[in-house]
């Protein structure tokens, strides 16, 4: 494969931290062949820090949208990520990533990303760590599972991405496309390796009215994925001893227990759900890493290389999803 990557970057108000980005992805030993920012309408100065480096970055592309009077987030985000992803065309890139602007990225992170794709065909989304600042100057390590690539970094090969159908527009979608992925054989991973760890410069999921109201945003966004109930709990317990230390473990739990007594809808698709049930309790039972080397191995009996199998464009499926759909 060549090693042409897009990014494209939904922001809102992000002056405090756009030039970080910015300077990390113009520094990179492999710039990205193009980068899409969309700027939900912001009232900052972001939009003259944006003109300032698209001048300057013949690759930066900037898309202005309309004020829409607050920060959404979630499906709010993916809008503008597909406001981003509908000027280009996918075809003339390899990978594609969303990537935020509140980050800082070490130099050769996407290289590193594509130099692993390449040597694992079957690697589909892939990140490093997120790490965000303590008070005290400390780097915090946001907790993220092996075998997800992380929402704020989302670097994706352009033929997966098609083929799990993109973004779901809704609260959880940095979740649930990870799980679509290990269904059609692809592997989702993430590692915790120095040259591939990055700041976020603010806490996941914080960005819209603090890090409690995050949590419970959170909480919402597993049940409408799938999750279990016994998941969920033991997820939360865990989160009770990342800071904020014990409320944002139960603000996650309150936020699932909250929308499962109110009834709200739950992502429409239920072999998904099944899968991902399955997955769960294999977590719980045998630990999250054998059950997803167990998943990733039962993936390979049905995973279809589109790069070496399609046309340019053409998406296959695998020709046996059901196979996908259990869990050993």
């Amino acid at each position: 494969m060549s090693r042409r990557y897009a990014l494209i970057t939904p922001c809102r108000d992000e002056a405090e931290y756009a030039r970080h980005t910015l300077d990390s992805v113009t520094s990179q030993t492999e710039p990205p062949t193009l980068w899409v920012i969309v700027d939900d309408g912001s009232t900052d100065d972001t939009p003259a820090i944006l003109k300032e480096y698209a001048e300057r970055f013949p690759y930066i592309r900037v898309v202005r949208r309309d004020d829409r009077g607050g920060r959404s987030v979630g499906p709010g985000v993916i809008d503008a990520f597909y406001a981003g992803y509908a000027t280009l065309d996918p075809r003339e890139f390899d990978y594609v990533c969303k990537l935020d602007l509140d980050l800082e990225i070490p130099e050769a992170y996407f290289a590193t990303m594509m130099d692993r794709m390449g040597a694992e065909p079957r690697i589909g989304t892939c990140s490093g760590k997120p790490y965000f600042p303590a008070d005290d100057g400390r780097l915090i390590s946001e907790a993220c599972g092996d075998e997800m690539s992380v929402g704020m970094i989302k670097f994706y090969r352009r033929s997966c991405f098609e083929q799990i159908g993109g973004f779901v527009r809704e609260v959880m979608w940095d979740g649930i496309d990870c799980h679509r992925c290990r269904m059609l054989g692809w592997i989702a991973r993430s590692w915790d390796e120095p040259k591939i760890r990055f700041v976020h410069l603010r806490a996941m999921g914080s960005s819209h009215k603090g890090l409690l109201t995050g949590r419970m945003r959170h909480g919402f966004g597993q049940r409408f994925m799938g999750t279990g109930p016994v998941y969920m709990t033991a997820s939360a317990l865990f989160r009770m001893t990342r800071p904020p230390l014990l409320v944002g473990g139960l603000a996650m739990w309150w936020g699932y227990v909250r929308s499962m007594i109110s009834g709200t809808p739950r992502y429409d698709d239920a072999q998904f759900r099944g899968f991902l049930r399955r997955y769960q309790w294999a977590c719980l039972l045998r630990g999250k890493a054998a059950a997803t080397a167990s998943a990733d191995a039962r993936g390979a009996a049905i995973w279809v290389n589109p790069e070496a199998n399609a046309a340019p464009g053409e998406r296959r499926a695998p020709e046996r999803l059901e196979d996908a759909c259990h869990v050993s």
